[in-house]
């Protein structure tokens, strides 16, 4: 059956990572998920992303970490969060950091659900290019206006002496089977380290 010939296997770390859960009206109002509460896993944003980075991982746990400090015992209420870059959209990764975290939070530019009879509209709570004194990513609550900026820096964490040399190998198509996997195998290692490190490689102001 294709079932077993083509199972989905992945390294285990990724179920290590804390989950997000939220609350979202528009899922309650239309009955996917009972009273909106909603969990996200660091798999759940690997799926959808298709790989797994320090750039994804960051992406998470800036949304983790976040979102704790602006809500602290509350559920987060995702269709009503702002969301701020100090990149334009198409620069470097902050388009890929976005689209992680417009999973999480509902929060998108001027593609995002438009609502219902005006309400549950999630448009234009992503912003770029935007003045965040230098933070990674700026949170902010719709309904109060509180604010966080979160910084994420995780070149402290290193990586393998061997990775960059057999991503190197690979892309010149030199590298043999069992050298591909045991790059990809470097590289989670250091996404796992990263994970292993929040209180490193994240920190969190509120305003």
């Amino acid at each position: 059956m294709l079932t077993q010939r083509f199972k989905m296997t992945y390294p285990q770390f990724f179920e290590k990572i804390p989950t997000i859960k939220l609350q979202d009206e528009l899922a309650s109002f239309l009955g996917a998920f009972e009273d909106g509460i909603i969990e996200f896993s660091y798999l759940d944003i690997v799926k959808s992303a298709g790989h797994s980075c320090p750039t994804v991982l960051g992406a998470y746990l800036m949304t983790k970490e976040g979102l704790k400090a602006l809500y602290e015992n509350e559920l987060p209420k995702r269709g009503q969060i702002i969301v701020e870059f100090k990149e334009t959209q198409n620069i470097g990764v902050a388009g890929v950091i976005g689209n992680v975290i417009m999973n999480i939070t509902g929060a998108a530019t001027t593609n995002g659900f438009k609502g219902i009879s005006g309400k549950f509209d999630r448009n234009h709570l992503m912003k770029f290019e935007q003045d965040i004194n230098g933070a990674s990513v700026r949170f902010t609550r719709v309904d109060t206006q509180q604010s966080v900026d979160v910084f994420y820096d995780a070149s402290s964490i290193k990586a393998h002496e061997d990775m960059n040399f057999l991503m190197q190998k690979s892309f010149q198509g030199s590298a043999s089977k069992e050298e591909k996997i045991e790059f990809g195998k470097l590289w989670q290692q250091r996404v796992e380290d990263i994970s292993n490190n929040i209180s490193e490689v994240i920190k969190v102001n509120l305003l």
